[in-house]
């Protein structure tokens, strides 16, 4: 988990790049944290940021 947004989203960009698979990005209790979209249930107390996909070719901001 991370306090910094920007390094976050760094952190995220660079995931999705390496497993090449989608990752979410959430904040949960005031911190951010990364993980592979999939493993994510609707039933999570996430607040969801961003979904970063490798195969979108789009500036993620």
């Amino acid at each position: 988990m991370a306090h910094d947004l920007s390094l976050a989203q760094n952190h995220a960009f660079d995931l999705a790049r390496t497993l090449m698979v989608p990752v979410t990005l959430f904040q949960v209790a005031g911190e951010y944290g990364v993980l592979p979209s999939h493993e994510i249930d609707d039933g999570d107390d996430l607040d969801i940021i961003h979904e970063y996909n490798p195969y979108d070719r789009q500036p993620a901001h």
